[in-house]
């Protein structure tokens, strides 16, 4: 605790962050309690293309794979979210110069690989996967995983994958728009450098849903069976 009692949050929001947030709504977490059989564990982009050639994103790979675990055992959902992209975006070669462009339409087109799950992920067959084709998981029309969730009552997500700062916080953004409740998982999430992961996540928890570490989640997903 700091001196004015403001709450230490568990994944390393800054102080300023928090006091303000918690004097706004008198609490630390937007969301104290969730309904495990209404939650989906939403793992974005780690793809044999991107996992592969990080190591920070491998790092993550058995966080997610424990709390796939957890949100089986509670009655939720996993969900696996993969890019595929049939043709070049307008303005893509634009923003992202020729050969980044390029590489990016390899990797989702055909058999590239980021359209395959990282094979270190422990994936089951009734987990539920889906493929979208821009940065969000949940924009309309370039995903359809939101028709999937909707469809077996989901109304709280638990986002994690990468890359942080782009698709997760793309995805995280858009579902909070759609009324979802979202809660980015720090440690389940792999961002770039310069303190972008970081940034990202103070301020959603600032503006738009909740942050948590897996482990926090774990414990929500428990309490929330027995509800």
């Amino acid at each position: 605790m700091s001196q004015d009692l403001t709450p230490v949050h568990p994944s390393g929001i800054p102080e300023k962050i928090v006091r303000k947030v918690v004097a706004r709504r008198r609490r630390l977490h937007a969301f104290e309690s969730i309904d495990a059989r209404r939650t989906a564990l939403v793992v974005i982009d780690l793809d044999t293309e991107t996992v592969g050639s990080n190591q920070e994103c491998r790092r993550v790979v058995p966080v997610v794979n424990a709390l796939a675990a957890a949100v089986r055992s509670a009655g939720g959902v996993v969900a696996w979210v993969l890019s595929r992209m049939p043709a070049m975006p307008k303005h893509f070669e634009a923003i992202l110069g020729a050969e980044l462009a390029a590489k990016y339409l390899a990797d989702g087109h055909g058999h590239g690989g980021g359209t395959t799950v990282w094979h270190e992920l422990d994936t089951r067959p009734a987990d539920v996967t889906a493929v979208k084709s821009g940065a969000s998981a949940f924009f309309p029309g370039k995903c359809d995983l939101k028709p999937q969730l909707d469809a077996v009552g989901i109304d709280t997500l638990l986002v994690a994958g990468a890359l942080t700062n782009i698709c997760c916080e793309s995805s995280a953004r858009d579902a909070a728009e759609l009324e979802y409740k979202v809660i980015m998982v720090s440690d389940a999430l792999s961002g770039q450098a310069h303190g972008l992961h970081e940034a990202s996540l103070a301020t959603f928890y600032r503006i738009f849903g909740d942050v948590r570490p897996a482990s926090d989640v774990v414990t929500l997903l428990a309490q929330g069976t027995r509800t």
